[in-house]
């Protein structure tokens, strides 16, 4: 019963807080960028959406990993960005306008996108049987339910009473992240042992695929004469992941403990290696011109 109520309650409620403190920080001016810089914004979908998973499943290929830590790291990669992704590019001194933006489009193009992928990896990482049990249509509309509501009513929020918005933002970020850890300790917690047994691969494989994305997010970005910031930027965009999210699916929606070890161990080493990369990067867009 209290697994129950920490899966199917506690996680989701803790998950639509994190989801309306990014609301908070969102306006409509957010997605009107999209039409001022198309380029950098197509750049990073192609990254984010494309590349991500792409490369996730190629490495897990190469790996020999398959079962339900193979899914869990499917799911993380077919999540949205973290909000932290708009802190660590300012503290990379890259475009925080482009990393708003993005943010709020990922959000909402992971309701279609999500559904597929992690329907795909059940079907292929654990068979034909678990794709039956999680039809997409209803992935879809719980994914929705647990990114787009909460994103936005705190939009709304923001919105209709902005002064009030602004002053409580830094600290309902601040409550976020604090309740990310706590989802992440939840998640290690209940699955100690399994964590336990499977920390030497899990570990390694997370770091390569945070690393890696990073690399490829800079290097698509710099490759399509994109500005350094917006390449720092779309590195970071690429790379850091709402673990949260993976953990929520992963323990409420499809049911599987297991499933969200990856995204618990994802979601601390992604930080490691974000704050390394923004602090080496402070310098290549330092300039205003970059």
């Amino acid at each position: 019963m209290q697994g129950d109520f920490v899966s199917g309650v506690l996680l989701p409620l803790i998950l639509a807080f994190i989801m309306f403190s990014l609301g908070l920080g969102l306006t409509l001016a957010d997605f009107k960028r999209i039409f001022a810089q198309p380029r950098a914004l197509l750049v990073g979908v192609v990254c984010h959406f494309i590349l991500l998973p792409l490369a996730c499943y190629l490495m897990l290929s190469a790996w020999g990993m398959t079962g339900v830590f193979a899914v869990g790291f499917m799911i993380l990669a077919a999540c949205p960005t973290g909000s932290t992704s708009n802190l660590l590019t300012y503290l990379a001194r890259g475009d925080v306008a482009l990393a708003l933006s993005f943010t709020a489009v990922a959000s909402v193009a992971t309701i279609f996108t999500l559904p597929l992928i992690v329907t795909w990896a059940l079907g292929h990482y654990l068979g034909a049987a678990r794709t039956v049990d999680m039809p997409v249509g209803l992935m879809m509309g719980q994914v929705a339910l647990v990114l787009g509501v909460p994103v936005s009513l705190g939009m709304f929020v923001r919105h209709r009473w902005g002064a009030w918005a602004q002053r409580v933002e830094p600290l309902a970020t601040r409550v976020a992240t604090v309740l990310f850890v706590l989802i992440v300790v939840i998640a290690v917690v209940k699955n100690w042992a399994l964590l336990r047994d499977n920390f030497a691969t899990l570990a390694p494989f997370a770091v390569l695929l945070n690393v890696g994305m990073l690399c490829v997010g800079f290097g698509v970005a710099w490759l399509a004469r994109l500005s350094r910031r917006q390449s720092v930027t779309l590195g970071i965009e690429t790379a850091v992941q709402n673990a949260a999210l993976s953990l929520v699916i992963g323990s409420t929606v499809l049911k599987e403990d297991a499933l969200a070890i990856p995204g618990a161990l994802y979601g601390v080493l992604m930080y490691a290696g974000g704050l390394v990369y923004a602090l080496a990067m402070r310098r290549y867009a330092a300039s205003p011109q970059a």
